[in-house]
């Protein structure tokens, strides 16, 4: 276990953490879909089934993952860390912000910003963000009749 670059030995560390943030991940989300209410009788496997077969299957291959992480990449540095962190810590902003602003300005918030990460110039990004949020509005308001949040501040 050298620190060799070039024979994918030098990616193990980066791998195994990895790996590790990925089975924390499947315990979480496990935990959290098995916490689910529901009534029986609406569905004899119910809405549990779904996130703990997921996390189940996550967990399994982040634990092969933590086995042979020969193929990681190294951590991200300078500009590309930063901007690598940015699309999660917009997603969560995204998620924080749905319930004041309501879902088309959080989503025109995550979309743009994405957008700016991948280095759209302000008025492209800006422009799909406007159209992801109205697309997804319609698709989910109009099309499927499911109730998205329209914020505090708006609503």
């Amino acid at each position: 276990m050298s620190g060799a670059t070039g024979s994918g030995r030098g990616h193990l560390p980066t791998g195994r953490v990895a790996a590790a943030c990925l089975f924390l991940l499947a315990i979480a989300y496990g935990l959290i879909g098995a916490r689910i209410d529901y009534a029986f009788a609406s569905d004899p496997l119910g809405p549990r089934v779904f996130p703990v077969a997921l996390a189940i299957a996550l967990a399994v291959l982040a634990l092969l993952f933590a086995r042979r992480p020969e193929g990681a990449e190294d951590l991200p540095k300078g500009a590309l860390l930063g901007r690598t962190l940015a699309i999660p810590m917009l997603a969560v902003s995204a998620v924080l912000l749905m319930e004041p602003l309501g879902f088309p300005v959080a989503i025109f918030i995550l979309t743009t910003g994405v957008a700016r990460v991948f280095g759209a110039a302000w008025i492209r990004a800006a422009f799909g963000g406007l159209l992801h949020a109205a697309l997804w509005w319609a698709v989910f308001v109009a099309a499927l009749e499911v109730y998205l949040p329209t914020g505090t501040i708006f609503g």
